[in-house]
C-alpha cells in the first residue's frame, strides 16, 4: 500500500510539474526550431551509440532535453519521409512512396511531380499563429531534375528557403552533372555554386541570419541538411583530421562530414542560447532515414558508412534500421533534460499535431498522427494507435545487401511488429521489447497476433492503395 501510494504521488507530482510548465507557456508559445538530417542512422550520434567518434553538439540536445529511443520515419526514403513530416499524415494519401525524380520516373511509379500545395503543413498553421517561417536545406517534396514547375517553398507556408537540387526557389547546387545538371536552367531563383561541403554551414548561416532577425518570435525554423547522404564530400582539412581512423575506407568520409554537420548543430544551438532564447525556444531533431545501403558498398568490399546500432536493416528497409531514428527534443526550463524515455512509441506524422498543440493551433481532422505532447513535456505515455508502412509496391530503390530487404508493409503496436507483403506472404512478427535486432520471428508462436494485425495492416493498405486509383492525386 505504501508503494501504491508513493507511486499514485510521484504521478501526481509529474502531472503538477508538467501542467504548470504548459500553463505558463501557452502564454507565449515557443519558437520552433525542426532539424531533419539526411540519412543519419540510429546510432551516428553517441548519445545514441556511435561507436567511433563523438557528436558532442548533438549530445548536447540529449543532455539539456530529452531523448526518445522509440521514433519512427513513416518512410525509409526521403521524398515520402519529408511529406509524412511536413502534413502528418501518411504520405501513401499523396502517392508519394519513394523519392521524387524525373517527370517519366514518377509517372511509372504512380507518383505524382510534387506535393500537392494545397494540403495543410505546420508552416501553415504556425503562419496563423503570426510565426515568421523558413526552410534552409533539402527540400525534395517537388522540383528538381526535369520536373521545372513545381511549386516552391513558398506555397507551403514558407516566408524564407534556401533548398538544395530537389527543389526549386534559391538553391544551391554543387555539381554541374548528374541529377543537378537541368537545375542550373530551371531559374526561378537564385542559384548558389558551392562545393558540398559547404552546404550545411551554409544553411545554418541563413538560419542563424534568419533567428536574429526574428528574435522577438515566434519563428518556425527548419534545417535540414543532407550532407551525410552520400556521396560524401568533406573538405580536405576534415578529411585529414579522420584519416586511418577507420579499417573500412568508406568512414573515413563519413566520419568528416559527420563530425562537420554536427559542429554547424552546435553553431545554430549557440545562437539560440547567445540570443537567451534557450527558454523560449523548442528544439527538435532526428533523421529522415536509415544510413545508406547502395551495393556498390559491398561489391567493393566494404560496409556502407553509418551507424543503426542493435538495429537490423538500413535504408529502403521496412527492418528497424531503416526506420527508426534517433529523435531529440529540447526545450530548457520546459523539457526535462538529460531525459531518456524507452517506452513512448513516437512517428514523424506525430510532429506536426505535438508543435500544433504546444503553441495553441489546432490541427486538422485530417492528419493521421496525434498529439504526444504530454510525452515530449516529460511524462511517457502509450500511443492510442498503430504506426503503418508501406515500401516499395510501385516500384524503388532496393537495399545492397538482400537480407535488408523487408517486405512491403509493416505494422507496430505496441511491444509487437509485424511485416508482410501486400498478399500477406512473407509475414514476420517481432517482440521489439525483447528483439529490437528483429531476429527472431515469432509468426507461429502467435498466430492469434498476427491474425489481428495482419486484418488492420491489410485494411490500412486497402485506404491507401485507393489514393493511387485517382489519376489526378485528388484527395478521397
Amino acid at each position: 500500500m505504501q508503494g501504491s501510494a508513493r507511486t499514485l504521488i510521484a504521478t501526481l507530482l509529474v502531472s503538477f510539474i508538467v501542467g504548470t510548465a504548459v500553463s505558463a507557456e501557452t502564454k507565449k508559445p515557443p519558437n520552433v526550431v525542426v532539424i531533419f538530417i539526411d540519412d543519419m542512422g540510429f546510432a551516428d550520434p553517441s548519445c545514441f551509440g556511435n561507436p567511433a567518434m563523438k557528436t558532442p553538439n548533438i549530445d548536447r540536445l540529449a543532455a539539456e532535453g530529452t531523448k526518445f529511443t522509440n521514433f519512427y520515419v513513416n518512410s525509409p526514403i526521403c521524398s515520402a519521409s519529408r511529406v509524412a513530416l511536413t502534413t502528418g499524415q501518411y504520405p501513401q494519401r499523396h502517392r508519394i512512396h519513394s523519392f521524387l525524380a524525373a517527370h517519366a520516373a514518377n509517372e511509372r511509379r504512380k507518383m505524382p511531380d510534387w506535393l500537392n500545395p494545397e494540403v495543410t503543413t505546420l508552416a501553415k498553421l504556425l503562419k496563423q499563429k503570426g510565426y515568421a517561417t523558413a526552410h534552409f536545406g533539402k527540400w525534395h517534396m517537388g522540383g528538381g531534375r526535369d520536373v521545372k514547375d513545381a511549386p516552391l517553398p513558398q506555397a507551403y507556408g514558407f516566408d524564407e528557403s534556401l533548398v538544395a537540387f530537389e527543389g526549386l526557389g534559391d538553391r544551391i547546387l554543387w555539381s554541374k552533372t548528374g541529377n543537378q545538371e537541368l537545375s542550373w536552367k530551371h531559374g526561378r531563383g537564385e542559384v548558389l555554386d558551392l562545393p558540398k561541403h559547404k552546404t550545411t554551414e551554409t544553411y545554418v548561416d541563413r538560419a542563424i541570419e534568419f533567428i536574429d532577425q526574428h528574435r522577438d518570435g515566434p519563428f518556425y525554423v527548419r534545417v535540414f541538411p543532407n550532407d551525410v547522404h552520400d556521396v560524401h564530400l568533406p573538405a580536405e582539412e576534415q578529411r585529414a583530421k579522420w584519416e586511418g581512423r577507420s579499417d573500412n575506407p568508406p568512414d573515413i568520409d563519413f566520419f568528416a562530414v559527420l563530425d562537420e554537420m554536427d559542429r554547424q548543430v552546435g553553431r545554430l544551438l549557440d545562437k539560440i542560447d547567445d540570443l537567451g532564447l534557450e527558454k523560449e525556444t523548442l528544439v527538435v531533431f532526428t533523421s529522415d532515414n536509415g544510413p545508406t545501403d547502395w551495393p556498390r558498398y559491398y561489391k567493393a568490399g566494404h560496409q556502407p558508412p553509418g551507424f543503426t546500432g542493435p538495429l537490423f536493416g538500413r535504408k529502403w528497409s521496412l527492418f528497424e534500421g531503416g526506420i527508426r531514428m534517433p529523435f531529440l527534443v529540447r526545450w530548457n526550463g520546459t523539457i526535462p533534460a538529460g531525459q531518456t524515455d524507452d517506452s513512448t512509441v513516437v512517428a514523424a506524422i506525430d510532429v506536426l499535431p505535438t508543435i500544433a498543440s504546444i503553441v495553441g493551433v489546432e490541427s486538422p481532422e485530417s492528419v493521421d498522427g496525434q498529439d504526444l505532447s504530454t510525452a515530449w513535456l516529460g511524462k511517457p505515455i502509450q500511443r492510442d494507435s498503430p504506426i503503418f508502412w508501406e515500401y516499395g509496391v510501385y516500384g524503388s530503390i532496393k537495399p545492397g545487401k538482400e537480407s535488408h530487404i523487408s517486405p512491403d508493409l509493416a505494422m507496430r503496436e505496441g511491444k509487437w511488429k509485424l511485416l508482410m507483403n501486400v498478399d500477406g506472404s512473407s509475414a514476420k512478427l517481432f517482440d521489439l521489447d525483447d528483439d529490437v535486432g528483429e531476429a527472431k520471428n515469432l509468426f507461429e508462436e502467435h498466430p492469434e497476433v498476427v491474425e489481428q494485425m495482419r486484418r488492420r495492416l491489410q485494411l490500412w493498405w486497402s485506404e491507401m492503395s485507393a489514393y493511387y486509383a485517382v489519376d489526378d492525386g485528388t484527395e478521397l
